[in-house]
């Protein structure tokens, strides 16, 4: 190897990931809107940490009338919103740079005060349990309490799972120690760990990142997805036993909370306040699992197509059409996504565009920003959106009209409900989201009369059908066996999981793929297995979101509104009752099997497409 002292060394020479101060401030999110400086957040802190102590005047008191009642829920619905912003704010500032320390110690200054409020707080749920049946309805019909009565009826089905006021103030104060292993995964993946450096296809040196090594997956070149994908594991596998640790950390804290709270099981617990029966769980599970010979027929097409002997999961992702290469400036995925929404009304366009123009969107990936994609809100404010998005990833077109579904459908069920029933549950936030990238595919097959992009778009739905039903649900098997494994007795560990994982990956891809030993990794990796039984609603999300979006595009103003009705509903009902009234029954396997009939038609019709 020869060197030249003239060359730069390759830190300079490499196309790095930018810090956040090279970013122009119009590619950033406006926290302004929260708060106009970090000062003005500290006085807010400093209010809430000397407001918190008066909940104690109402420690027994609540069963006394119904006005004492609604008293104390409207003084911690005062503090609950200031809470809200606070935490809100905090937390977008650690997504946007988290080795910056001014924001991680403001955060651990906000999580120290809630957990100090929670201690103090800890009584209420309690009394308000405690009262007895015949006074509780008779409170149920007083009027001042009527804008409670939502909110009392599904607090009341969690008090069989209500500990006594000294365990639940315990159980507040374990608050940070039983969740602390999502910190330790975001710190280890986000921060500490580095991937190094890579060729590009232009052989440029770049940074290899969790942004870039997507891009790299969806490049043309087998050898640069392959360097790509075992040298961002080979980073995994360096630190494998410190993430398998926190993970079992996460999945005995799951089990040790249902345990403590008497729900049968860490799986049931998670599904009790969106009153989902676990068939519901367990029915997806199983109905995919009877249709996976048209994933394993598409493998086999991939292979073929891509001219490679052997497919690797790396090969996944790049599209199988090799003549179209596009690039997409964010301002244009910004214009796909809003023509594509039409058929919801001029309403929802021009609030999601004004929306975009205000800057709710964090565009572009930087140093220390957290990765991947999301949408945030609090009551009163902008549903913020974080995005890495790269102009050579199509996908992030997709993942943006995603978020702008969440946002959306934080912004009406803000404008419709109150602040007690407006958080809708993940289970709804996923049907808004992937409702939003169905009309963006329906959208771009009916403006395209080329064949080669039209087998593009169907290439695309269907890795999205793929990745969001097929592997969402994989992963959700996963979460659900290695919690029974810890509620069993079973030991949990780096080779336990690994081994439990590799299973599913042979049953999921079939014969046509080539699962490389550092794959089963992969369970160390995904950020939602260390906040689990999250997945599949991603899974259930994609399924109502077809039947939805079907309804919506073919049917007339009705349907539109019945849409746009599941959006302004917000948190008001329980989710399964909610897509009920919007129009699709979620717990028969109808909408899930009709996705997956979908998945099997685009296969079809993509073979006779491209031949």
């Amino acid at each position: 190897m020869l060197f030249f002292d003239a060359d730069p060394p390759l830190a300079a020479r490499a196309k790095k990931v930018p810090l956040r101060s090279e970013i122009a401030d119009s590619d950033k999110w406006d926290l302004t809107r929260l708060y106009t400086c970090n000062d003005s957040w500290d006085q807010d802190l400093t209010k809430y940490a000397e407001s918190f102590p008066k909940y104690a005047d109402f420690r027994g008191t609540l069963s006394s009338s119904a006005q004492k009642l609604c008293d104390c829920l409207e003084f911690d619905k005062k503090l609950d919103l200031l809470l809200e912003k606070l935490g809100h704010y905090c937390s977008l500032q650690t997504a946007e740079d988290s080795s910056e320390d001014s924001y991680l110690s403001r955060e651990s200054r906000f999580h120290h005060v809630m957990i100090q409020a929670a201690e103090v707080a800890s009584f209420l749920t309690p009394e308000i349990q405690a009262i007895d049946d015949d006074t509780f309805e008779a409170f149920l019909k007083d009027p001042s309490l009527l804008p409670w009565k939502n909110k009392l009826t599904r607090l009341r089905r969690f008090r069989p799972h209500i500990l006594t006021e000294k365990e639940e103030r315990l159980m507040a104060l374990a608050t940070m120690p039983l969740h602390g292993h999502s910190e330790t995964f975001s710190q280890l993946t986000n921060v500490d760990m580095q991937f190094g450096f890579i060729k590009n296809e232009q052989g440029e040196e770049i940074e290899l990142s969790h942004g870039a090594f997507s891009s790299c997956l969806v490049k043309r070149e087998p050898e640069l997805r392959k360097k790509a994908f075992h040298q961002y594991y080979k980073e995994f596998n360096d630190h494998k036993y410190t993430l398998a640790a926190t993970l079992s950390s996460s999945i005995k804290a799951d089990v040790f909370e249902a345990r403590a709270r008497s729900y049968p099981s860490a799986l049931e617990a998670a599904l009790f306040s969106d009153r989902i029966p676990k068939d519901v769980y367990t029915n997806l599970i199983n109905t995919v699992k009877k249709n996976l010979d048209p994933l394993f027929q598409y493998y086999e097409l991939r292979r073929s197509k891509l001219g490679i002997k052997e497919l690797h999961a790396y090969d996944t992702y790049v599209p199988i059409v090799d003549s179209i290469e596009i690039k997409t400036t964010f301002d244009e995925a910004i214009e796909k996504v809003l023509v594509s929404l039409n058929p919801l009304g001029e309403d929802y366009t021009n609030a999601l565009e004004k929306g975009f123009h205000d800057r709710w969107c964090d565009r572009y990936e930087t140093k220390g920003k957290r990765s991947g994609a999301f949408s945030s809100s609090s009551y009163g404010n902008p549903p913020y959106i974080l995005m890495n998005f790269k102009e050579d990833v199509f996908a992030d077109v997709y993942t943006l009209t995603h978020e702008a579904g969440h946002s959306m459908h934080s912004y009406y069920s803000q404008k419709e409900q109150t602040f007690q029933d407006y958080q809708y549950p993940i289970f709804l936030a996923e049907v808004a989201s992937t409702f939003n990238e169905e009309l963006l595919t329906y959208h771009l097959l009916e403006i395209t009369d080329d064949p080669k992009m039209r087998a593009y778009i169907i290439n695309r739905q269907i890795d999205d059908i793929r990745g969001t039903l097929y592997r969402q649900t994989m992963f959700a098997e996963f979460e659900m066996i290695v919690h029974e494994m810890e509620e069993q007795g079973e030991p949990i560990t780096l080779d336990s999981m690994r081994a439990a994982y590799r299973k599913l990956l042979e049953t999921h891809h079939g014969p046509n793929l080539v699962l490389d030993d550092v794959l089963d990794l992969e369970c160390l990796r995904i950020p939602h297995f260390y906040s689990a039984f999250y997945v599949y609603k991603y899974a259930t999300g994609i399924s109502a979101a077809v039947a939805l979006s079907n309804r919506v595009l073919r049917g007339s103003e009705s349907e539109l509104n019945d849409y746009l009705g599941f959006l302004k509903s917000g948190g008001s009902e329980y989710p399964l009752e909610t897509l009920a009234k919007a129009g699709v029954d979620m717990t028969k396997p109808t909408p899930i099997e009709a996705a997956l009939k979908l998945f099997a038609e685009r296969v079809k019709e993509l073979e006779e497409l491209i031949g």
